[in-house]
């Protein structure tokens, strides 16, 4: 089977495209299971060696997607060194897992077939166009990845036999229909709740309050009541859109000389290919060809490409990038010229140029407006850059105030009012400048006004140089300012507390059969029924579903919080099972199944670990530099 397998994968083709598809194994760490490591790795699982370079490209991988999804806010995560230890030992911990299950895979004898792995290659969304297989692209991808087809074939391998192991897995857990059932009719259950509201706003208004509950209350919660650090902020503001700039013809016309490549494609030229495995087995078919032998029928018969021989040897387009060495080295100049027999690292070519499309630069006049605009835009962001240097100078030499920054730039300084971290005005709330603004550089002693920003740049047409003017730091509020707000907070506990304990009470009467008169004495009284789901959006649903099943006849009682924050009593007089449509129990019972499968794969995963040798490397903790 290998070597019906290395036939199909030994091709330039594939020595081309290796790359693309093998990025991701490599940057979870799949291809390194191939290549052999040295004393210096990062992990041994069962004598299978994860080496330094494995551990680098998979934390760089954890390291981008963080960035990618956090985007500013990664730079905080990132200057956390304890943070990013721990995602190196995330991504380490993950390439661990990975080989455990990839060699328990193995160890179950998991095949997968030759033509499976063929497969994989052509319905990749990568080398395709208009969702089909493109030769053309496919060639391009790999040969700028310059990756060895054997690798990628076993790595590629190794991938869809692991996820062969984890379908398995995960396909191995069921629900019986009578268990979804069941589940279904839990889900769906309706209950019938009367509620009995005891109003903690009502109780607040009567409770008395002495200063010293007053004072008590102040000192334990101070930092509920606290002002926060305010700013007052000068700020020069440069933005490159507003520096106008023209372009001369001169300008243009020296742009385009010098940017030929921008506007057109260069030399593309079409190649066709026959590859086989033995030198002699090359030499036949070229004597072939130059008898007269049809090249694509040839390429059908005897290429061991079987991605360009079901094209009859086609190659398709490829630019100088994308052409291989052996392509370029062959010394074809005019179409329909032969190859000699080349030696390659995946077997032995012959290669005929079909056709060429010489290169081709449109016309001045064509991308004149285009070349108008950039020129402009260039000019502007020369000046824009050489005005901030003429600013940062102005600011930095006069650090008393913003006046020379003002006179070198021609733009008059704005003051904001207060403003607090959490408050910062929409007109500087960029993160270089907040990050500028409380760093703590611009403040003087005692936090008194200090110095003049340096030139502070933002999406980098926009640039600001700031100031702060004033600061009041975070201070506590004295009790006479908040005295009010104090003693209603007071109130609210002492009426909370009473109605708590008056729901107990009352709770206690209605258990024992003397419910009526207790809430008759209480002044409060049940309401009318209320159909409770476990989908209800009410603080009562959690108390409400959380109650015993009622006796015929007998409610059964509780306590809970209403949304307004009353204390409510409960009567559960009915539980009804509900009804689930068969498209929701289908997608209920789909979910049921996952989450079992997902324990049992993990329960899998725990158990290869416990019996794996695991050894850490050196490379572990260290960073590579």
């Amino acid at each position: 089977m290998m070597d019906n397998l290395r036939a199909a994968a030994n091709h330039v083709v594939l020595k081309i495209i290796l790359g693309l598809i093998i990025l991701s194994f490599i940057l979870t760490g799949v291809s390194n299971y191939l290549i052999g490591g040295n004393s210096n790795y990062a992990a041994k699982v069962n004598d299978q060696e994860i080496s330094r370079t494995q551990l680098e490209n998979a934390f760089n991988n954890e390291r981008s997607n963080l960035e990618r999804r956090l985007g500013d806010r990664f730079s905080e995560l990132a200057s956390n060194e304890q943070y990013m230890a721990e995602l190196r030992q995330r991504a380490l911990q993950g390439l661990i897992d990975e080989a455990l299950i990839n060699q328990y895979a193995r160890s179950l004898h998991l095949e997968i077939s030759d033509e499976q792995v063929r497969q994989a290659i052509f319905k990749n969304p990568a080398f395709q166009n208009d969702g089909k297989f493109d030769n053309a692209r496919y060639n391009a991808i790999i040969t700028s990845m310059g990756m060895n087809a054997d690798q990628y074939v076993q790595a590629l391998r190794n991938q869809l036999t692991t996820d062969q192991l984890v379908k398995a897995v995960m396909g191995s857990d069921f629900i019986l229909p009578g268990e979804s059932d069941q589940f279904a009719a839990l889900l769906s259950q309706e209950r019938q709740v009367r509620t009995a509201t005891i109003s903690v706003d009502a109780l607040a208004q009567k409770q008395q309050v002495s200063e010293q509950e007053i004072q008590n209350y102040y000192q334990q919660h101070t930092n509920n009541f606290m002002s926060p650090e305010q700013f007052r902020v000068s700020y020069i503001k440069l933005d490159a859109a507003t520096l106008d700039e023209n372009a001369s013809e001169e300008e243009i016309q020296a742009y385009y000389d010098k940017h030929q490549d921008e506007f057109g494609q260069p030399q593309r030229n079409r190649y066709s290919l026959i590859q086989t495995k033995t030198e002699a087995d090359a030499n036949a078919v070229l004597a072939q060809l130059k008898q007269g032998a049809d090249f694509a029928t040839l390429a059908k018969e005897k290429s061991v490409d079987v991605i360009t021989a079901r094209n009859g040897g086609d190659m398709g387009w490829l630019e100088p990038g994308t052409t291989p060495e052996e392509f370029k080295n062959a010394g074809l100049k005019e179409k329909g010229q032969l190859s000699g027999v080349i030696k390659s690292s995946v077997g032995f070519l012959i290669v005929r140029l079909d056709d060429i499309e010489p290169a081709k630069v449109k016309p001045l006049s064509e991308v004149h407006n285009d070349i108008s605009a950039k020129v402009k835009q260039e000019k502007a962001l020369d000046a824009f850059f050489a005005l901030q240097r003429k600013v940062s100078d102005a600011a930095n030499n006069d650090n008393e105030s913003l006046a020379s920054a003002e006179k070198a730039s021609g733009v008059k300084a704005v003051e904001t009012g207060w403003f607090s971290r959490d408050a910062v005005p929409q007109e500087l709330n960029f993160k270089p400048v907040t990050d500028a603004l409380f760093g703590g550089n611009l403040l003087g002693q005692d936090g008194t006004p200090g110095s003049n920003s340096d030139i502070i740049s933002v999406e980098g047409d926009r640039a600001f140089v700031v100031r702060i003017t004033d600061h009041k730091p975070q201070a506590e509020k004295p009790l006479a300012e908040v005295k009010d707000q104090v003693s209603a907070l007071v109130k609210h506990e002492k009426a909370l507390k009473q109605a708590n304990e008056e729901a107990q009470k009352l709770l206690s009467a209605l258990k024992a059969g003397k419910g009526d008169e207790a809430l008759k004495t209480a002044g409060i009284s049940f309401s009318p029924p209320k159909t409770f789901e476990r989908i209800t959006q009410d603080t009562l649903t959690q108390p409400v579903f959380a109650l015993p099943l009622p006796a015929k006849d007998k409610p059964s009682y509780g306590i809970g919080n209403d949304m307004q924050g009353n204390v409510a009593l409960l009567a559960l007089d009915e539980v009804r099972s509900g009804s689930m449509p068969e498209a929701q129990k289908k997608v209920m019972t789909e979910r049921l199944t996952e989450n079992n499968a997902e324990v049992a794969f993990e329960a899998l995963l725990a158990g290869l670990r416990k019996e794996a040798k695991i050894k850490l490397g050196d490379a572990s903790t260290s960073q590579q530099q």
